[in-house]
């Protein structure tokens, strides 16, 4: 297994990873499915801006991927991140998502970021229990913030703080 940055080419197979975790399950609150086109979009802007969008591949075959973007707008932010992270339900387990992590952070702390937020649906305590073991520490659950299949649910927020001295040479990027 190798981790790379993503191509626009792999996104159909993201789309095929992320498609059926948006329609079947809670993990995520979004209903609205991915596009192979809009996926493209995505990679190339975070690129252009970047940031990280990188894909496990074994064998030719994408495995999940995980990227990050800005946590909220406006250049107070600017080195505060959120992340996704989603993997072939197929591979949970493998410590591909560890891997995706580390390269994640490795990638974020050379951008300079500061923070790094995990939002995860509390109906998914995999993912807590995950985010929770490689670091990031629980800080805030916001309740009833995500609506779908016909109710609510609540939003857990994660944090790992990855650059303990601030850079101030450039207050915003």
């Amino acid at each position: 297994m190798i981790i790379r940055a993503a191509t626009e080419d792999d996104a159909r197979q993201i789309a095929d990873i992320w498609n059926p975790q948006i329609r079947d399950t809670a993990v995520t609150f979004t209903t609205a499915l991915k596009t192979p086109a809009g996926l493209a979009q995505d990679i190339a802007a975070r690129t252009a801006e970047g940031k990280a969008f990188l894909v496990a591949e074994k064998d030719g075959r994408i495995l999940g991927f995980a990227t990050y973007f800005q946590f909220r707008g406006g250049p107070g932010y600017a080195r505060t991140m959120e992340h996704s992270v989603i993997l072939s339900p197929d591979t949970w387990g493998q410590g591909i998502g560890r891997a995706l992590m580390e390269a994640l952070e490795e990638q974020a702390r050379g951008a300079n970021v500061h923070s790094l937020f995990a939002g995860v649906s509390s109906e998914n305590p995999r993912a807590i229990a995950f985010h929770e073991k490689i670091g990031f520490t629980r800080v805030a659950t916001l309740p009833e913030v995500g609506f779908k299949f016909g109710r609510w649910m609540d939003l857990v927020l994660l944090q790992k703080l990855l650059c303990q001295r601030p850079d101030n040479a450039e207050e915003s990027r």
